[in-house]
């Protein structure tokens, strides 16, 4: 093939950011050799917007991305029969367990993610709790870099004077009287001085003079923006303390659509967008139900469930997949006392029996089990292991479709990313704020809890003495891209807050003669609070 034609090859795919390695621009030649396409018609090509999109923004070009472009447009021409066949939801749902995601790690010196090769041990080391915290200020800091607010614009005008600078803490030496914007996570010092500290170094706070924080709940171990004047006795007297802000779902895939997060297939926003077509079109009515709190050893929790199994057998509402979050006992077990531990295990087998006698839930629902802080697992560190097989064996001898997941743990369903996380999450948060409490009731409190995870891309925004994390596995614990829903599975009051575009639930507790769960419907992206009650007889 003629020189030209690679060039006008290469400036194309250049145009939209895109680069093309020896390989990859010989296979493009093959696919305009196969398809018959002139010389003169190449230069054509670079109308073409979409193309662009289905192989992701601003990456370079493999063969194996090249060659699924062109299938889904070969696809897209003929109409086959294969197209127009009805979607297996089962063919795209997958459990992710904490422990079997890929860790990704920030390259400062690339501006993107690295996959790390290097075994990974429930140990971690020193080097490793470092690469974790910085890896968090370095992600939450390109995404505020990227905001309107602080990224400057191209062209000159009056916006550039208004715009809002960070600095670094090492920038505040010398400089007494002066007004300063810092990105740092707050800590106690030696003294239990409150702190901001970035990679560069810290400053003491003082919040005498903050009439009232922005929204969120600030707590040791969270990331904050602080502004204020550097004083002559070296501490930051605050104006304003804020949560740093948000990035959508669909401007991280955007810039990082090729990374495979979750080690499960990364896809591009075009195919992402023409899967969510399908949903609504073909399987609008299929649901995802989540329990909390399901204490096996409370009288009237198998009557419940066994109630909530024949509803959906009335209604035929069955659905595809049921997600069981711990506590599974309402006390803890003590450790060595063997008749607890086997009647924990009788309860367990007591839920096996009662799936079982519904063969048509058994046959197309898949059962998730999530452990909460009084369950039996192998650590109770972040993430925990599962539940220990030695306990659950008849669940799964007797449903096949059974998965003991970690906690937390994903579901990656099509596009979708739902994460799993159960914790007393906003007692934890509550009794560890700094600085200025809030003051506000608890519809915001709900608001401000989901504002601050999703702010701090993280589900333990939390120092590792109040909270800790195995730090080989911190990447399990993040929030970025945001999923499509998460739910805190709290024992806290149910709610549902949608926050930049990721839907957040909490499905309550199911305890009591008013038994409280979630549905959640992946063609809505949206979830739905169900209220089960129990009969006298019952």
């Amino acid at each position: 093939m003629s020189d030209e034609r690679q060039r006008t090859i290469i400036r194309i795919f250049r145009k939209f950011s895109n680069s093309l390695g020896p390989d990859a621009l010989n296979e493009v030649e093959n696919i305009i050799t196969e398809a018959q396409i002139e010389d003169e018609d190449v230069e054509s090509m670079e109308s073409d917007r979409t193309s662009n999109e289905r192989l992701d923004a601003t990456m370079k070009v493999s063969v194996e991305i090249l060659k699924r472009v062109y299938e889904s447009f070969q696809d897209q021409g003929d109409g086959t029969t294969a197209e127009k066949e009805l979607i297996d939801p089962d063919n795209h749902l997958f459990f992710v367990d904490a422990f079997e995601m890929p860790r990704w790690t920030w390259s400062a010196e690339r501006g993107t993610f690295e996959k790390h090769s290097a075994p990974l041990t429930s140990s971690g080391s020193p080097e490793t709790r470092v690469i974790s915290l910085r890896d968090r200020l370095n992600i939450i800091k390109q995404c505020v870099l990227r905001n309107e607010h602080f990224a400057p614009s191209t062209l000159p005008s009056r916006d550039r004077e208004r715009l809002v600078t960070l600095k670094s803490t090492k920038q505040l030496l010398g400089r007494f009287g002066q007004r300063f914007l810092l990105l740092g996570m707050l800590t106690c010092n030696k003294e239990g001085k409150l702190c901001l500290e970035d990679a560069d170094g810290f400053v003491e706070l003082d919040f005498s003079t903050l009439d009232e924080p922005g929204d969120g709940l600030f707590s040791e171990g969270c990331f904050a923006l602080v502004e204020g004047e550097y004083t002559e006795e070296a501490t930051l007297e605050i104006i304003a303390i804020g949560q740093p802000p948000c990035e959508p779902r669909e401007i991280a895939r955007s810039i990082y659509g090729h990374i495979d997060f979750l080690g499960k297939g990364a896809t591009s926003l075009l195919e992402d967008a023409q899967i969510r077509i399908r949903i609504r079109e073909e399987i609008p009515e299929l649901n995802f139900f989540f329990l909390s709190d399901v204490w096996l050893d409370h009288p009237q929790t198998l009557p419940g469930i066994q109630k909530m199994f024949d509803n959906c057998i009335e209604n035929d509402f069955i659905p595809r997949v049921i997600v069981m979050c711990g506590n599974f006992t309402s006390k803890s077990i003590a450790h060595g006392n063997g008749r607890d531990v086997q009647r924990y295990q009788d309860n367990f087998d007591s839920l096996a029996d009662l799936i079982a006698t519904y063969p048509s839930i058994t046959r197309s629902t898949h059962f998730v089990f999530v452990p909460g802080p009084l369950d039996i697992t192998v650590n109770s560190t972040l993430p925990r292991r599962p539940l220990l097989s030695s306990l659950t064996g008849k669940l799964k001898t007797k449903v096949s479709k059974t998965h003991f997941a970690s906690n937390p743990c994903r579901i990656k369903f099509f596009d979708q990313e739902i994460v799993i996380f159960r914790e007393d999450l906003m007692s934890k948060m509550l009794r560890n704020v700094v600085g200025v409490k809030p003051d506000v009731k608890s519809e915001d409190l709900k608001r401000f809890l989901v504002q601050s995870i999703l702010d701090q891309s993280h589900l333990s925004p939390l120092t590792i003495n109040i909270q800790p994390v195995l730090s080989d596995y911190d990447h399990s614990l993040r929030l970025y891209p945001l999923p499509t829903a998460l739910v805190l599975a709290d024992k806290y009051d149910s709610y549902k807050v949608t926050y930049t575009g990721c839907h957040v639930f909490n499905p309550g507790s199911f305890i009591g003669k008013s038994l409280t769960f979630s549905t959640y419907t992946p063609a809505e992206v949206n979830s739905e609070e169900c209220v089960l009650a129990l009969d006298e007889e019952d």
